[in-house]
């Protein structure tokens, strides 16, 4: 490779300098200090395992696994997994590393890497930040999960314009059970609502049992009140299928009053890792962002790889993404060289103030720190600091 070339990084990867670290590292303590505020306690998880401990979520998956390095330990000639998620590391802390009894929370933030970019923008290592929630199977951990979800968001600045997207997984699994569909008919369905392709849904539902049914949830899948009126009784009153539309409207009734600010939104047929979530599903969107800025749902039973499955709900967000072209614009106050103990009270007494100073070396010249923005000076009123 020419050395012309060698500077150059991946695509999706890139370099954070100061003017945007800075807001990252600002957001990342914020919103880690907002979630020790409500009990989620922070834990560090490692950047690489071996491959069947991530697995507890590939194996239900498939998109993750596609998006998960893989290599060989050369220790143990294990193959070894980078994190593409940190959740499923949470759930095997929750599970095996620390079994408490009853409700734990967790939160994280750390670098995670994937193959390829989750979106037209997105990075490859995305700077995860998220919270877990084991040991509870009501709603009410659902609402706390999309409060603190929310409560993150506002943190980061977005106050107004946000668009919350739900959904239930369990409306178009009871419908499948119901209809006693076979894996490969699931497939098919879920494929057709994902692209939203009504034309071709309607073919494929007219030899399926319950197919209208089938049809009308994907035509209908923004308008809970028309979708009940359109269903058949028999889809209804089924246990699990009510039991999910109720989960989903009582869920929308206690965000619109607790966030009366947020717009709400419901899609029923968004099956996003629909193998991997058991229940509710949210995600979170602002103007101008074709990504949504935090998303996450209920997952029931992911400790089961580890020996202990439990109710969890959770959600994650990638920091980056949260500050992209935001940038930090902060004073540094530079300081003459010189060991005299009053210039040395004076640089201590601004750094003690959560100033930023830099003192010049040797015969080091203002010019030789660029970003300066204010200067150290000497008048007759002691050392003051001037902007340059």
């Amino acid at each position: 490779m020419p050395i012309s070339e060698t500077w150059l990084l991946p695509d999706g990867v890139a370099d954070v300098l100061p003017e945007q670290a800075q807001v990252i590292e600002r957001l990342r303590r914020q919103a880690l200090d907002f979630l020790a505020q409500r009990g989620y306690q922070l834990v560090y998880t490692p950047f690489i395992e071996y491959l069947e401990s991530l697995s507890s979520l590939s194996a239900l998956n498939h998109d993750l696994d596609l998006v998960t390095f893989k290599i060989i330990d050369q220790i143990s000639g294990r193959l070894l997994g980078v994190r593409a998620d940190m959740t499923p590391q949470v759930a095997r802390i929750d599970a095996h590393v620390r079994p408490v009894s009853g409700v734990a929370r967790y939160c994280y933030a750390g670098t995670i890497l994937h193959t390829k970019p989750q979106g037209l923008t997105a990075s490859r290592a995305p700077l995860q930040l998220g919270a877990e929630l084991f040991g509870h199977d009501g709603l009410d951990a659902d609402l706390e999960m999309i409060d603190i979800m929310l409560g993150v968001l506002n943190v980061a600045g977005y106050q107004e314009g946000l668009h919350l997207d739900l959904g239930h997984v369990g409306l178009f699994r009871s419908l499948v059970e119901v209809a006693g569909l076979n894996k490969d008919q699931e497939l098919a369905l879920s494929e057709l609502y994902q692209r939203k392709a009504l034309p071709e849904l309607k073919d494929f539902t007219a030899s399926l049992n319950y197919g209208s049914d089938f049809y009308e949830l994907g035509r209908l899948s923004g308008d809970l009140d028309a979708l009940t009126q359109h269903l058949s009784q028999d889809i209804l009153n089924h246990a699990n299928f009510h039991q999910a539309l109720t989960s989903l409207q009582t869920a929308i009734e206690q965000i619109e009053s607790r966030w009366p600010q947020v717009c709400v939104g419901v899609d029923v047929v968004e099956l996003r890792s629909y193998h991997y979530h058991t229940g509710l599903m949210f995600a979170v969107y602002a103007p101008n962002h074709a990504m949504p800025l935090a998303q996450g749902g209920r997952y029931d039973g992911i400790g089961e790889h580890f020996g202990r499955a439990r109710a969890a709900t959770g959600f994650s967000c990638d920091l980056y993404r949260l500050v992209a072209n935001q940038f930090a614009q902060v004073e540094l106050i530079v300081a003459p060289s010189g060991r005299e103990q009053d210039l040395q009270d004076a640089i201590a007494n601004l750094r003690q103030q959560g100033r930023h100073v830099i003192q010049l070396l040797g015969q080091d010249q203002l010019d030789s720190v660029p970003q300066a923005t204010h200067q150290l000076v000497n008048n007759n009123q002691g050392w003051q600091v001037q902007t340059i």
